[in-house]
């Protein structure tokens, strides 16, 4: 019995992250899956991607001004439609590390689901706030949520820090947040590396059970393989089981 394609959809704008980072992450995926594989990639510049990726442009937002920081893009993925893509769709940003599995998080039930922001849930002690690196959603079932961000970006703006904040909100006051199992997205500063002073001679380490590491901030995971990226109070060591992961073919 044949198997509907999993689908699978990042985004890139600006200059932060080259077509590399889509070529990779599309391996990634593509390795850790059993079924077949759409994978689109929302951007602005689809030179150099790699075949078996779909371009699509970024959706619009109803804004330009402010729209390129701290994620803000990404409330687009709420759009009524975006290409031919239907159903439920898991989003991945460009700088996560799949290390395992992916088809349980097709599977699990929920309609919007993130792994918990754990450094939001520490500062602010909002403990339904998302992260949203791995998300997953079904396609064009909530255009309401673009529409408030279009009719108030500048105030939402002033009220959250950022798009997986708003995103979070919007979703928890109706009902709709689910967050994935707390071992399947560990967060790499948070779950891998060690806490200080440990962190100066300890290695980071895979926790059991990851299917997706997260990284936010600093370091990506080309810094976390040499040894860079971190700061003076939680140094990183090189990591080399990022290698065994974060590559083509």
């Amino acid at each position: 019995m044949s198997q509907d394609p999993a689908q699978v959809i990042c985004m890139k704008w600006g200059t932060k992250f080259g077509p590399e980072y889509v070529n990779r992450l599309h391996s990634m995926v593509r390795r850790h899956l059993s079924r077949p594989l759409h994978f689109v990639c929302l951007t602005e510049h689809p030179q150099g991607l790699n075949p078996g990726i779909q371009a699509l442009p970024l959706p619009d937002v109803g804004w330009t001004e402010g729209i390129r920081e701290h994620g803000w893009w990404k409330v687009g993925l709420f759009s009524e439609s975006l290409g031919d893509l239907s159903g439920d769709v898991l989003f991945l940003d460009l700088d996560v590390l799949v290390v395992d599995s992916l088809e349980p998080l097709f599977d699990h039930p929920g309609e919007v689901l993130v792994p918990k922001d754990y450094r939001r849930i520490r500062v602010r002690g909002d403990s339904f706030v998302g992260n949203t690196s791995v998300l997953r959603f079904p396609v064009g079932r909530y255009p309401e949520a673009l529409e408030a961000f279009r009719k108030d970006f500048p105030g939402i703006r002033k009220r959250v820090r950022n798009e997986q904040e708003f995103l979070s909100h919007f979703f928890h006051e109706r009902g709709l947040l689910r967050h994935w199992p707390a071992e399947w997205c560990p967060s790499f500063k948070r779950h891998c590396v060690a806490p200080w002073p440990l962190s100066h001679v300890r290695t980071p380490r895979l926790p059991q059970g990851a299917r997706v590491v997260v990284f936010h901030g600093r370091p990506n995971p080309g810094e976390a393989l040499e040894g860079k990226g971190g700061r003076w109070y939680r140094p990183i060591r090189p990591t080399p089981w990022v290698a065994d992961h974060w590559h083509e073919g």
